[in-house]
């Protein structure tokens, strides 16, 4: 059988981009496999957010990030590749953090530059690391990986701090430095994910999220420009809270769940999804 990490190499090595959902827990990462998705990315401020219920500002562990990743990875088929934030502290710990994260089966992770406690791509006041420790990080997590199909993705969060230039120069650096894809973060209009994918010679992820810095460009417009994968971190988290939020207000207000059948999977379809019946098989085959 084919390994999830030589999978997702594969999928980045073909032509066609690589178009991935974001997945904040099991179910989500089940469902968006059944959706046909080749990969799934765990978010974050998602998996931060529905563990925990804080915003994603680094009050998330480690252990906490590599468990939710190990429960989704072993939930489906595909290939999952996930958020490491800072890494968890310095060069060394990143090298712990890329062991760990290995272990729990996922497929591979991005590391950023930000100082830790990060903050979300897309709102103001990131700081960054110099240069010189964000490449020190890298190098550590390409030396730290046993399996070498493992994928090391470089965040690059300087853009908004120091410049566009800056974040060409530190994208340029981490790829020599052995990262297999370079992900600029925040980039502003369609024109900078053209010229960045111009300097920057290198497999590159887009973040294609909500209300943020970046225009929404379509998976076929950023691989025109010479992208390898986009990424939706938070909208299926996003339509989730709302259909909750909304559902609450309804219940909250009439007192029955009744006028909402109609938006809910029925219990076959919930049990489908979940593959219910395949554990009824297994007590039959198992259970005396």
């Amino acid at each position: 059988m084919e390994k999830k990490t030589t999978m997702l190499r594969r999928l980045l090595s073909r032509d066609e981009i690589l178009v991935v959902p974001g997945a904040y827990d099991a179910l989500s990462a089940i469902a968006a496999a059944k959706s046909g998705f080749e990969a799934v990315y765990m978010t974050g401020s998602g998996a931060s957010t529905s563990l925990t219920g804080l915003p994603d500002i680094g009050l998330t562990t480690m252990t906490e990030m590599v468990m939710k990743a190990g429960y989704m990875a072993e939930a489906i088929p595909v290939p999952l590749f996930s958020d490491a934030d800072t890494g968890y502290g310095n060069a060394v710990n990143v090298m712990r953090t890329v062991r760990e994260f290995e272990r729990a089966g996922v497929a591979g992770i991005h590391l950023e530059d930000q100082v830790a406690p990060k903050r979300c791509g897309h709102v103001a006041g990131k700081q960054v690391i110099s240069m010189e420790e964000a490449v020190g990080k890298i190098r550590a997590a390409v030396a730290a990986r046993t399996d070498p199909d493992f994928v090391i993705i470089a965040r690059i969060d300087s853009k908004a701090v120091h410049g566009f230039d800056d974040a060409v120069k530190r994208g340029l650096a981490c790829l020599e430095a052995g990262a297999d894809v370079i992900f600029p973060e925040a980039l502003e209009t369609r024109e900078e994910f053209g010229e960045y994918a111009k300097a920057v010679k290198a497999p590159l992820l887009a973040n294609m999220t909500e209300f943020g810095r970046t225009p929404y460009l379509t998976a076929q417009e950023f691989q025109e420009l010479g992208y390898k994968i986009v990424i939706y971190p938070a909208t299926s988290l996003r339509v989730a809270a709302k259909a909750v939020l909304d559902f609450y207000a309804e219940l909250k207000r009439t007192g029955t769940q009744k006028g909402y059948l109609d938006k809910m999977l029925t219990r076959q379809q919930y049990y489908e999804l979940i593959d219910y019946a395949k554990y009824n098989e297994f007590e039959k085959e198992f259970v005396g």
